[in-house]
C-alpha cells in the first residue's frame, strides 16, 4: 500500500524552460552556459552547487567572471528564475487533496540554495510552501548527495519512516526513476505537460492491486 508520495520538483511540480534560461544567461554575456546547464542533471560548478560541494557565493563569483561587466547577483537570480514557471494552482490543489486523503507528501530534488530561495515564494503563493506543507523536503545540496545515486534514495526513505515499497516516486528523468526502482521504491516517469493527477491516480490504483502481469507494470512506469 502506498502511504507516501515523493515528488521531484523541476519538470514535475514546476515546468522547466531550458532554452529560455539559456537565452537569459547568454543575454548577460555567459556564452558558455550550456557547458553547465542541463534540463535534468547539471554539470561543472552548477552540478557542484547542487551536490553541496561549492557554496552559492562561490557559484555567483564564478558566473560573474563569465558575464558582461556590471552584471549583478540579482541579474543571475533573474536568469535562474527564467528556468521555471511556478507551480500551478491546479497542481497545488491536487497535492493538498492528496494530503487530505491521508498521504504523506515529500519532495526529493536535485537543487541548489539559490533556486530554493527564489522559488520558495512561488510555492507559498499557491498554498504548498516548501517548509510548511511538505512533510519533508530532501534537497541534494543540503544532503550533499545527488539523484540518481543510491545513497540519496536510501537516506530519503529512512527519513520518511516508511518502507521503500510504501512510497511512490514521481520524476521526469528516466535515470532518476531507475535509481528509485533500484532501491525498491515504486516509481513513475512523468512527462512535463501530462496531467499530474491522472498520472498519480493511475499509479495509486495500480500499486494498490496485486500485479498479475509483469508486462503491465513495465508499461505503466516507463
Amino acid at each position: 500500500m502506498i502511504r507516501g508520495i515523493v515528488f521531484d520538483m523541476g519538470g514535475v511540480l514546476i515546468d522547466l524552460y531550458y532554452e529560455r534560461c539559456v537565452a537569459a544567461f547568454k543575454a548577460i554575456g555567459f556564452e558558455q552556459i550550456c557547458d553547465y546547464l542541463d534540463p535534468c542533471h547539471q554539470k561543472g560548478i552548477y552540478g557542484d552547487m547542487e551536490s553541496g560541494k561549492v557554496s552559492a557565493d562561490e557559484f555567483y563569483n564564478f558566473v560573474l567572471t563569465k558575464c558582461n561587466p556590471g552584471t549583478t547577483r540579482a541579474d543571475i537570480d533573474s536568469c535562474m528564475k527564467s528556468f521555471y514557471d511556478g507551480p500551478s494552482k491546479e497542481k497545488a490543489d491536487y497535492l493538498i487533496a492528496l494530503k487530505n486523503r491521508g498521504y504523506k507528501i515529500f519532495m526529493l530534488s536535485n537543487n541548489n540554495p539559490i533556486m530554493m530561495r527564489i522559488c520558495d515564494g512561488d510555492f507559498s503563493k499557491v498554498g504548498i510552501g516548501i517548509n510548511d506543507f511538505f512533510d519533508k523536503a530532501f534537497i541534494s545540496s543540503t544532503m550533499k548527495m545527488l539523484k540518481p545515486g543510491r545513497e540519496i534514495f536510501l537516506e530519503s526513505i529512512r527519513q520518511t519512516g516508511f518502507n521503500a515499497d510504501e512510497l511512490l516516486f514521481i520524476d521526469d528523468s528516466p535515470r532518476n526513476v531507475e535509481g528509485a526502482r533500484a532501491v525498491g521504491m515504486n516509481a513513475v516517469d512523468y512527462v512535463q505537460g501530462d496531467s499530474l493527477e491522472h498520472t498519480i491516480e493511475n499509479a495509486l490504483l495500480f500499486y494498490s492491486e496485486p500485479v498479475h502481469c509483469p508486462a503491465q507494470k513495465s508499461s505503466l512506469v516507463q
